[in-house]
């Protein structure tokens, strides 16, 4: 059963080849720089070579490359935030010069997101409920005191009432 051999992933990283460790040469063999070597001596490493050359095997290779640290993702959301589109139409019942804002930003919600703005598409989304929020509490407050006004209104008319005679 033959086995596939194992190749690097990327053959440009060094730290996935494997190469040579230094090799011993046998006696007698002549080089490229024309110089004898011995049993047992280690070819050297920092010998200069012309074009057209060969490039002996057991070099020792130490080429040392730095990486850059991986980059950081934000946990990945599997769709696009709540439009909050009830929100927008509240604000253009309850105080509706709010509600250009409010439209504003749900309109831009999903592009954002289609543009790969996550964070802006959250924002869009946070701000469109916000602006919501507070017309409603703008609208809450002009009933009250619309209404603390009537109040008033109506005890004054009816205070001056008591004092007419009818004759």
């Amino acid at each position: 059963m033959m086995t596939e051999p194992q190749y690097p992933t990327d053959p440009q990283d060094p730290k996935e080849q494997q190469y040579p460790k230094e090799q011993q040469y046998p006696a007698g063999q002549q080089y490229s720089a024309g110089q004898q070597y011995s049993a047992g001596q280690e070819y050297p490493t920092g010998q200069q070579y012309s074009a057209g050359q060969q490039y002996p095997t057991g070099q020792q290779y130490s080429a040392t490359q730095q990486y850059s640290a991986a980059p950081t993702y934000a946990a990945p959301q599997y769709g696009p935030p709540k439009s909050n589109a009830g929100w927008a139409v509240a604000s253009i019942l309850f105080f509706w010069p709010i509600a250009f804002a409010a439209f504003n930003h749900l309109h831009d919600i999903y592009p954002k997101w289609a543009m790969g703005d996550h964070q802006g598409a959250q924002y869009a989304s946070e701000r469109v409920k916000k602006l919501g929020q507070i017309s409603l509490l703008i609208a809450v407050i002009c009933w009250v005191l619309f209404i603390a006004f009537y109040v008033i209104f109506l005890v004054a008319i009816v205070s001056s009432v008591d004092s007419y005679t009818y004759n």
